[in-house]
């Protein structure tokens, strides 16, 4: 469980229903007109720009990776790599028929190795896995990002529609409060989806993405180098490029 994310957005609208609490009560900022147009107004808007499949899949992926912390760190991903690159100098790729790869995408290219497939196959399939991975991420991204367009853009809508009831209205003073509610809560509505919801997992996403590519990356060039036979000492510091500068300085003190 990636404990920082759900703290993030759990303390990001604590503050905010804290703030309200402080000198009113949630009741007063619960309007069904502005939550219908913001809500349910953006939920359509968004199916408009995507297929229903497609958000289906971004949430599922947003919340499997986003709650999840399943990247693997690369130092380890490099660690296990060379103890795998050391069986093959002494046994052969036939070797590895029995290693534990905790690492599904390593797993998948150490199997191809084994099953005898030419590098130039093994390389091909693994830089389409990566390719898919890398769109699910990215298409998952976009869609958060057209819910925090859109949200604010009914909030907007919403505010305009409160601004014209009261206008119209202005002869009935009892008129003019929940027409003005509608106005300013519509407003706060949309600006709450983007900022507390939307925004965050997208660039949530962005990093995964980021990170996915990293090691996926990794893995196609530990693979690559294996099946040459190179020296594990070699492959370490050819994969040492893919760690921060605090990364390699915590291997090379290890």
């Amino acid at each position: 469980m990636d404990f920082a994310t759900l703290i993030g957005l759990i303390a990001g609208a604590a503050i905010i229903v804290g703030a309200i609490l402080l000198d009113s009560g949630l009741l007063d900022f619960v309007n069904v007109p502005g939550l219908a147009i913001v809500f349910i107004g953006t939920m359509f808007i968004t199916i408009i720009k995507f297929r229903i499949s497609t958000l289906g899949s971004a949430f599922k992926l947003a919340f499997a990776t986003v709650f999840m912390d399943k990247t693997v760190n690369p130092i380890l991903l490099i660690e296990q790599v060379r103890n795998l690159a050391g069986i093959v100098r002494k046994e052969g790729i036939l070797g590895l028929e029995n290693a534990d790869i905790d690492d599904v995408f390593l797993q998948k290219g150490i199997s191809l190795c084994i099953d005898g497939h030419p590098p130039e196959f093994i390389e091909e399939v693994l830089l389409q896995d990566l390719q898919q991975s890398i769109e699910r991420y990215e298409v998952a991204e976009r869609v958060f990002k057209g819910i925090a367009e859109t949200a604010p853009g009914m909030g907007m809508l919403g505010t305009l529609v409160g601004l014209v009831q009261m206008l119209n209205n202005m002869s009935d003073p009892s008129s003019v409060g929940p027409a003005m509610a509608v106005a300013l809560l519509t407003t706060f509505y949309g600006a709450f989806i983007a900022q507390v919801f939307a925004i965050p997992l997208a660039d949530k996403l962005g990093m995964k993405a980021v990170e996915e590519h990293r090691n996926m990356t990794l893995v196609i060039t530990s693979v690559q180098n294996i099946l040459k036979g190179q020296n594990p000492k070699v492959i370490s510091e050819v994969l040492s490029s893919f760690l921060t500068a605090k990364q390699r300085l915590a291997t090379s003190d290890a």
